[in-house]
C-alpha cells in the first residue's frame, strides 16, 4: 500500500534528545571513535522458530519486547531506568547510535533493560524531516553509512545492554517528500537495497544480535520483502492503525516476524478536525485506552509480533509532549499507568492521576475576543481523593508552528471555573488545563479556541477608504500587500512594508472626522514602537497616541483625534522583517 502523508509533530518531538546525525558524524566526529572497550560478554539474541511460530530469545530464553521509546538525555539514564523497570519495561528504543550511547547501554544493562539501537538514515521521520538523498547516485553518502554504522556495531556489540540493531526510521515514507512517480519507486528500491547492504555488514561483525528496519505503517514491507532479504525481522511504526497490522501481514504473504517500534493513541495525522479546523486531540482517558488497545493487538498476533516499544517515555513539556509523553515534566499521566498495567508492573499501591472528564469554553470556542476575559469550566476528580491544583496554559502551534506551552495567570472562580485573559493574537490557539494531585501525577485536557479581534463600538470610518503607504511588498508569498488591504475589512489580507524603519500607512477619511477608538491587527511582523497621527492636509501631522512596547497581535485602545487623514507611523520594528498589518480600524 502507499504510505500516508503525516504531519511532523510526533517525529520532531521524539528527536529532541536524539544522538548526532550521520551528517555531523561525517564532518569529523568519527575522529573521536573510542577504541573497543572490555565489556562483559553481550547477550546472544536470536529470532527462532518458523513461519507463524517465531519467538525472540535472549541467551536461549524466550523474550517478549515490552518496551518504550526513549526520550530523556543519556545523562539521565540512571535517574529513569529504575522507574522503567518498575513499569515492567524490559526494552527501550533509540533512533541513533554514536559515541554518546555507551552510558545509556551501560545503565540499561545495569537495570536489566535492553536497547533496540537505532541508526538514522535520511530522510528519516516521514515527510518534512531530514534532507533528501539520491540513493541511486550519492555514493559518498552510501559509503559513509556503510562504513560508519558497522563501526558503532563493532564498538558496542559486546555490551550487554544491546538487544538488536534498527537501521533507518520511516525513510521509505519520507522519500515521497523528495521524489514522485517512477523516480520515487526507484529511490525506495535503492534505499531498501542499501538497508540490506548495511544489514549484511552488521551480520558479518555481530552475528549475535538481529537487525531490523523501521518504517511507517506497512507500506515499506513490500520493498523490504523484495530488496532486503537479510533483515532478521521487520519493524513498523503504527498508532491508531496498529490493530490492522496483523491483517496486512497476513495478506502480504510475508515470511518474517515483526516488532512494533512506535505505537500508542491516535496521532495528530489520524484524528478528525474539531469545529475550529484543527486536529481534535484525544482526552487523557482515550490516550490511556489507546496504549491498552495497541498492546492487546500486538500480543494478539502470536508467533509473529514479537513485542513493541510504545511511544513515548519522554519528559518534554510542549505541544507534542502533551499529546504523547507518558510523563511530561516528570509528571505521570493515565497513559503511564495504562502501560504499566499492560506490561505487568505492580500498580497495587500506586496513587493515580486526577481525571478531567469535561472541559468547556464558556461562551463558545469559535469567537473568542482577543485580550478579553475567558472562562473555562472544568469537571475533574481524583480517584484517591487528593486535592487538585490547576494550571492554565496556551500554545500557538496552529498559528506559527511553535511547540512551546505558556503558563497563564488565572483566577479560580470556584466550582471548576477558571478565568484568564485570552491571547491577543488572532487565529486558532490551543488552551490546556493541567490538574495535579501533589503526588507527581497530572491530568491534562485541551481545547482549541479561535481568537478574533474584539468588536469595538461605533463605525469603522476607515474601512474601504483610500489608503497609501511609504512602501509595500509587490510580490512574495501572499503579496502584493498593498495599503488598501489594511482597510478592506478582511483579516486574511495585509499590508506589508519594506524591511526598514520608519514606515507608515495612512488612510484618507474624505472629510475631517472625529474618532474615539483605534484597532490594529498585526501579522507576525509587528511594530514595537509606533504613533497614531492625524492631519488635515496629509502633510502636517499631530501625534495623538504613542506605543513603545508593542508585542504584536491586536492593539485595541481608546484614543481621541480629529482629522481628514489618520496615520500609523512605525518607528521600530518588532522583527527583522517589515511592518505587516491585517487591519487598521478607526472608529467614530
Amino acid at each position: 500500500m502507499t504510505p500516508r502523508p503525516r504531519t511532523r509533530t510526533r517525529s520532531r518531538t521524539r528527536r529532541v534528545a536524539a544522538p548526532l546525525t550521520a551528517g555531523v558524524l561525517a564532518a569529523g566526529f568519527l575522529a573521536a571513535l573510542p577504541a573497543a572497550q572490555a565489556h562483559a560478554a553481550g547477550s546472544v539474541v536470536k529470532v527462532t522458530g518458523g513461519q507463524g511460530a517465531w519467538q525472540l530469545t535472549v541467551d536461549g530464553q524466550p523474550y517478549q519486547i515490552k518496551g518504550l521509546t526513549w526520550g530523556p538525555s543519556v545523562s539521565d539514564a540512571d535517574k529513569y531506568m529504575p522507574d522503567l523497570k518498575s513499569m515492567g519495561v524490559n526494552t527501550i528504543r533509540t533512533w541513533g547510535t554514536d559515541a554518546t550511547s555507551k552510558p545509556l547501554f551501560d545503565s540499561a544493562a545495569a537495570h536489566g533493560i535492553k536497547v533496540i539501537a537505532g541508526f538514522w538514515l535520511q530522510p528519516g521521520g516521514g515527510p518534512g524531516s531530514g534532507g533528501c538523498v539520491d540513493y541511486l547516485t550519492d555514493t559518498a553518502y552510501r559509503n559513509q553509512v556503510l562504513d560508519e554504522f558497522p563501526k558503532w556495531v563493532q564498538t558496542y556489540k559486546d555490551n550487554p545492554g544491546v538487544l538488536m540493531w534498527d537501521v533507518g526510521n520511516e525513510s521509505v515514507l519520507g522519500l515521497q517528500n523528495c521524489y514522485s512517480g517512477d523516480e520515487l519507486e526507484r529511490q525506495r528500491d535503492a534505499y531498501t537495497t542499501l538497508v540490506n547492504d548495511i544489514t549484511k555488514k552488521i551480520h558479518a561483525i555481530d552475528p549475535n544480535h538481529p537487525v531490523t528496519s523501521t518504517d511507517a505503517w506497512v507500506g515499506a514491507w513490500p520493498y523490504f520483502k523484495k530488496n532486503a532479504p537479510d533483515l532478521d525481522l521487520y519493524a513498523v511504526n503504527s498508532y491508531n492503525a496498529v490493530c490492522d497490522v496483523k491483517a496486512a501481514w497476513q495478506q502480504g504473504g510475508y515470511t518474517k516476524p515483526y516488532i512494533v517500534t512506535e505505537t500508542g493513541p491516535a496521532g495528530e495525522w489520524e484524528v478528525q478536525d474539531d469545529a475550529n479546523g484543527v486536529p481534535l486531540e484525544p482526552s487523557d482517558q482515550a490516550k490511556a485506552d489507546g496504549y491498552t488497545r495497541a498492546w492487546n493487538c500486538v500480543t494478539g498476533h502470536q508467533g509473529v509480533a514479537l513485542g513493541a516499544t510504545m511511544f513515548h517515555y519522554g519528559t518534554e513539556y510542549d505541544f507534542g509532549g502533551i499529546w504523547f509523553n507518558l510523563l511530561p515534566a516528570g509528571q505521570k499521566r493515565l497513559s503511564y499507568y495504562a502501560v504499566k498495567r499492560a506490561y505487568g508492573g505492580d500498580t497495587g499501591h500506586d496513587n493515580t492521576p486526577p481525571v478531567i472528564s469535561g472541559l468547556t469554553v464558556e461562551g463558545g470556542a469559535g469567537q473568542v475576543q482577543a485580550g478579553r476575559d475567558l472562562v473555562l469550566s472544568v469537571q475533574a476528580g481524583d480517584p484517591d481523593g487528593d486535592r487538585i491544583s490547576y494550571e492554565v496554559l496556551d500554545n500557538s502551534m496552529y498559528i506559527d508552528q511553535s511547540k512551546n506551552l505558556a503558563s497563564l495567570p488565572f483566577t479560580d472562580l470556584g466550582g471548576g471555573r477558571l478565568r484568564f485573559t485570552a491571547p491577543d493574537r488572532p487565529g486558532v490557539w490551543k488552551v490546556y488545563v493541567k490538574a495535579t494531585d501533589g503526588h507527581g501525577n497530572v491530568g491534562v485536557e485541551t481545547r482549541s479556541i479561535r481568537v478574533v479581534p474584539p468588536v469595538p463600538s461605533g463605525t469603522d470610518v476607515a474601512r474601504g477608504k483610500p489608503a497609501t503607504a511609504s512602501s509595500y511588498q509587490a510580490s512574495y508569498g501572499d503579496c502584493p500587500c498593498t495599503a488598501a488591504n489594511a482597510v478592506d475589512g478582511n483579516q486574511t489580507t495585509r499590508w506589508a512594508s519594506d524591511w526598514s524603519d520608519p514606515q507608515w500607512l495612512q488612510v484618507d477619511l474624505g472629510t475631517r472626522t472625529t474618532f474615539r477608538h483605534v484597532q490594529l491587527s498585526w501579522e507576525a511582523s509587528y511594530a514595537k514602537a509606533y504613533t497614531i497621527q492625524t492631519s488635515d492636509d496629509g502633510q502636517n501631522w499631530q501625534t495623538v497616541h504613542t506605543v513603545t512596547d508593542g508585542n504584536g497581535g491586536i492593539d485595541d485602545f481608546d484614543v481621541t483625534g480629529t482629522g481628514r487623514y489618520v496615520r500609523v507611523n512605525g518607528t521600530a520594528r518588532g522583527t527583522g522583517w517589515g511592518y505587516s498589518l491585517y487591519e487598521f480600524g478607526v472608529y467614530a
